[in-house]
């Protein structure tokens, strides 16, 4: 999951609505595909799908178009598996590229990619611009003026983000998402659906599920947020995990290599390297292209490696240039993590986590909360100071509790150190969502395990997904190592 832990309004939940008759004018469209028309998709087919803007007034209001993907089945009789790449936020219809070698799942399945109401195609929502306004503030800097300017800059953000999203914003929420989901199910003919889901895709997954237990085939929730709980808790848990993935696998990896990438010979000298390089650049910013880089990125950067081990050598590489004074292939790093926060996938991401449910804290709580997870884990704890959702409008929206009661066994599968999504949360969701087996990675701290070079976590997930065998316990597979140079 991206980095977000939001505060919501006061306003009284309600009870949701009964799940009405879907009209027939949604549930028997007939879809029209086509190969996608952008060079990233042209291996996927595309369809559109209509949709009510607001599910619990389904035959009488607007209407938004769903864009999705396929990647289609030379089996005459595939299932069908739904995928979400997680954020939330992240436009979904690229997901099946990821098991476009997996040929047994290939083999088995049509996968469907879903760009989620607002994200990509599907009427995308909208920061105006303003989505990372007050990005680049240093948040280690508690000095009042400091403070203020973090506040200030990231209450505004989250206003554009509402403001210009407009009516389509106040329905990005779980309960719509899911029932998109179940629309398009209906759409596409499908009694069942099979599904992967990656961090806050399994928060969607666990939901659907919860919502219509009737329609779950075999659910991947690959990479947990804390599904049982609420969003800050799945937020507050950062903190704590992205500090471990950076100290017990990147400082000693980059340590090892001391000869090459020039930290320091143990991870205790490659942390404080760390300091004096970002102390360094608090007083004397570096400028990249025309942009600042300063501790703020810095921070950032580091932080975006920690999701994949195999980045690892490109960051010992940046750090090695930062230690000469340049920072060229670190500002690289950046854009591509700017990239990944577009406009619309904040503003669906605050939608998204503003909307689901209350969120209580005042701005005083964000300074302290901050300035404690931070002295405790300074890379990215101070940074809590300005993820909040103050002044946010919510609507009034009870979500189902999803407890996994009356579900078919879904498969949760976990890394030990992930550092986006806590282990100790997805024992808890597993521990609290009846019925549910857990497949852990030991030694491991990649964001995202299914797809990726494991062959034990590959195996156990395909003959669940595939071959229909639930594990009658949990399963545990160990991690595949950090890289070499």
């Amino acid at each position: 999951m991206v980095a977000a832990a939001l505060t919501a309004s006061l306003l009284t939940a309600v009870p949701a609505a009964a799940t009405p008759q879907v009209p027939d004018r949604y549930a028997q469209q007939k879809l029209t595909w086509a190969p996608c028309a952008t060079e990233e998709l042209k291996q996927l087919e595309c369809a559109t799908v209509t949709a009510p803007l607001n599910w619990n007034n389904a035959g009488q209001g607007k209407d938004i178009q769903l864009a999705i993907s396929r990647l289609k089945s030379k089996n005459p009789n595939p299932k069908v598996l739904f995928t979400n790449p997680g954020g939330p936020g992240v436009e979904g219809r690229s997901t099946p590229l990821t098991f476009a070698g997996r040929d047994r799942l290939r083999d088995s399945h049509d996968i469907y990619g879903i760009d989620t109401r607002g994200t990509g195609a599907s009427n995308p929502l909208s920061c105006g611009g303003q989505a990372l306004l007050g990005w680049d503030l240093d948040a280690r800097d508690r000095s009042e003026g400091n403070i203020d300017l973090l506040l200030d800059s990231a209450r505004l953000s989250r206003q554009y983000c509402q403001v210009k999203s407009g009516e389509l914003g106040k329905f990005v929420n779980t309960e719509q998402i899911v029932k998109d989901y179940d629309l398009i199910r209906q759409v596409l003919g499908a009694d069942k659906i099979n599904y992967v889901g990656y961090s806050g895709g399994t928060w969607y997954g666990a939901y659907y599920a919860t919502y219509f237990p009737q329609r779950v085939g075999r659910f991947v929730l690959d990479s947990n947020t804390g599904f049982t709980g609420t969003w800050k808790e799945t937020s507050d848990a950062q903190s704590a995990a992205f500090e471990r993935r950076y100290r017990e696998d990147f400082l000693p990896w980059v340590a090892k290599y001391d000869a090459i990438y020039h930290q320091g010979k143990t991870a205790e000298e490659a942390r404080s390297n760390y300091e004096r390089l970002r102390a360094g650049l608090a007083k004397a910013p570096l400028t990249v292209a025309g942009k600042p880089f300063g501790p703020a990125t810095f921070d950032a950067v580091i932080k975006t490696v920690m999701y994949a081990k195999s980045a690892f050598p490109e960051l010992g590489a940046g750090l090695a240039e930062l230690n000469t004074g340049k920072a060229d292939r670190l500002a690289q790093f950046s854009a591509q993590t700017d990239a990944v926060y577009s406009d619309s996938m904040v503003a669906a991401m605050y939608s998204l986590m503003c909307n689901d449910m209350p969120w209580p804290g005042s701005e005083d709580d964000l300074i302290r909360q901050s300035g404690e997870d931070g002295h405790r884990y300074p890379l990215v704890g101070y940074s809590k100071i300005v993820l909040s959702c103050t002044g946010w409008k919510r609507s009034p929206v009870q979500l189902k509790h999803p407890d996994g009661k009356g579900v078919p066994p879904v498969l949760m599968v976990q890394n030990e150190r992930d550092p986006a999504t806590s282990t100790e949360l997805a024992e808890k969701a597993h521990r609290e969502f009846a019925g549910s087996r857990m497949l852990r990675v030991t030694g491991e701290g990649d964001h995202g395990a299914y797809g990726n070079d494991n062959a034990c976590v590959n195996d156990h997930v395909e003959q669940y997904l595939i071959d229909d065998k639930v594990p009658a316990t949990d399963l545990s597979c160990k991690g595949t190592g950090l890289p070499t140079p």
